[in-house]
C-alpha cells in the first residue's frame, strides 16, 4: 500500500543574516530526521539553496517579520524546500526571477538575483507565489529536489 502523506518540518528565524548558519545547521538536522541516509552531495545542495533563498528573504522581506523555512518530503521521496518572507502591508513584493540578457548597468542592479541561477541548475524545479501586495503576507519561494 502506498502512503500519500507528506511529512513537513517548519522552522522560524529572524531576518538577520547571522541566522544563516543556524538555518543551514537546522536543515542538516531536519534532513536526517525526515530523510535519513541522503547522499551528502544532495544535503550540500539543499544547504546551498537554503542559503540563497534565506538571504533573499532577508534582503527583500519586511524588516520586523520572520523568515519561515518549510522542509517537506512527499510519499515519492521528493524533497521540497520552501522559504517564506512577509512584506510591509501595501508594499509591492519583487518578483523572484532568473536574470536574462542585460546591459552592464542592468547586471549590476540584478546581482542579487544570481542565486536563483544556482537554484535553477541545482533543483529539479522551483517556483514562487506572491500574495496580493496590500495583504502584507509576502512571498513563498520553493525548490524541489529528487531524493
Amino acid at each position: 500500500m502506498i502512503s500519500l502523506t507528506t511529512r513537513m518540518l517548519t522552522r522560524t528565524y529572524t531576518r538577520a543574516l547571522a541566522d544563516l548558519s543556524t538555518a543551514r545547521r537546522d536543515l542538516t538536522l531536519d534532513l536526517d530526521a525526515l530523510a535519513p541516509g541522503l547522499d551528502p552531495d544532495l544535503v550540500d545542495t539543499l544547504r546551498l539553496c537554503l542559503h540563497e533563498l534565506h538571504a533573499n528573504a532577508c534582503k527583500y522581506g519586511h524588516p520586523h517579520a520572520p523568515v519561515v523555512r518549510h522542509l517537506s518530503r512527499a510519499h515519492d521521496g521528493t524533497l521540497t524546500l520552501t522559504v517564506h518572507n512577509r512584506h510591509a502591508p501595501g508594499a509591492v513584493p519583487p518578483v523572484p526571477r532568473v536574470p536574462v540578457e542585460r546591459t552592464t548597468t542592468e547586471w549590476d542592479r540584478a546581482e542579487g538575483q544570481r542565486g536563483l541561477l544556482l537554484i535553477t541548475r541545482l533543483a529539479a524545479a522551483w517556483g514562487h507565489y506572491s500574495w496580493p501586495p496590500r495583504s502584507g503576507l509576502g512571498t513563498l519561494v520553493r525548490a524541489t529536489f529528487t531524493a
